[in-house]
């Protein structure tokens, strides 16, 4: 302790004592980064989770077979899905309860589906198919299968609700020519807030944990979640401020993203997005349709996490609730 003392001391000038203590000092709590990033590999064996294949069906069972061993308390909520051009999709939004008794409880969720086509893709080519959808889709889903290992052991302090929630990324995320707002999106949350767990469900509050294994993690407050419910914003990134994680929760305002968020605000639900939005190399300046960047493309692969990141997040969402 006295050497890294003196370590932080000389270095402080060059790269902060938090940088040089976040490097060394590893997990903030029980959150396993290095397991959860082992659960993102059963997913990409499916293939993409593209809602009407197999490969979605595949995953879905393997959710709520890997959730019922963390918690016996599951709900899943079936329905056919009828898209703008007419498409009929079975989708499965998945609900794992712990402390399921508490009244006060805090809703966490995150998509697992994965979009029919790399519309983003540099290679016009690869746009007609879809991609594996590491970080976008598998990252959210493993995190919440860790979350489960470390919330079985030692359970939160108040109720948690992990929303794996299903057709978040099928199409447009604008509205139609009617007005219809995300007709071909967000399937999965805009059933959720019509088809709340509880009468007069309310909780405490939520976060939408979204890209949130890329290796160069920087995770900027969402303009959307700041105007909804800045309180909730306060608290995520002041709990990651307390873990020394201030260098990948940048407390600063970026965009607006129209995400999984923006149905449960829309019915009242105290509910931010964390996402980190500049997926690619370097980071900042490659958010969707910069040249290099890796969101909806075929390169959105499992050598783009870390298991870093996906500690740096899991601490701050187990921190959150312990």
């Amino acid at each position: 302790m006295l050497s890294l003392s003196i370590l932080c001391v000389s270095f402080v000038a060059l790269s902060g004592c938090d940088s040089i203590k976040d490097r060394f000092s590893g997990a903030k709590s029980a959150f396993d980064g290095k397991q959860a990033l082992e659960y993102v590999k059963p997913q990409l064996a499916f293939g993409p989770r593209v809602p009407g294949t197999p490969a979605h069906e595949k995953e879905a069972d393997w959710i709520i077979a890997e959730i019922k061993k963390r918690t016996d308390s599951v709900i899943v909520q079936s329905w056919t899905q009828t898209t703008a051009d007419g498409t009929k999709l079975p989708m499965r939004n998945i609900i794992a309860r712990f402390n399921p008794k508490a009244t006060q409880r805090v809703l966490y969720l995150t998509h697992w589906d994965t979009r029919p086509h790399a519309d983003q893709d540099p290679n016009f080519g690869a746009r007609a198919g879809s991609f594996p959808g590491a970080n976008d889709g598998a990252a959210g889903v493993a995190m919440f299968i860790a979350l489960g290992d470390a919330m079985k052991k030692t359970p939160p302090s108040v109720g948690v609700d992990l929303l794996f929630d299903d057709g978040e990324d099928w199409g447009a995320f604008d509205p139609d020519s009617s007005g219809k707002v995300y007709p071909d999106a967000l399937f999965g949350t805009q059933y959720f807030a019509a088809h709340l767990p509880d009468p007069g469900y309310k909780p405490l509050f939520g976060v939408l944990w979204d890209m949130i294994g890329d290796k160069d993690l920087q995770i900027y407050q969402e303009q959307i979640s700041v105007d909804a419910a800045p309180e909730v914003v306060q608290r995520v990134w002041q709990t990651a401020a307390d873990l020394g994680y201030s260098k990948y929760f940048i407390p600063q305002v970026k965009g607006g993203v129209t995400d999984d968020h923006v149905p449960l605000i829309n019915v009242g639900l105290r509910v931010i997005d964390v996402v980190d939005i500049d997926y690619c190399a370097h980071g900042i300046g490659c958010a969707p349709g910069s040249p290099d960047n890796y969101h909806h493309t075929t390169q959105d692969t499992f050598d783009k996490l870390s298991a870093h990141s996906l500690q740096v997040v899991g601490d701050v969402a187990l921190t959150l609730v312990k």
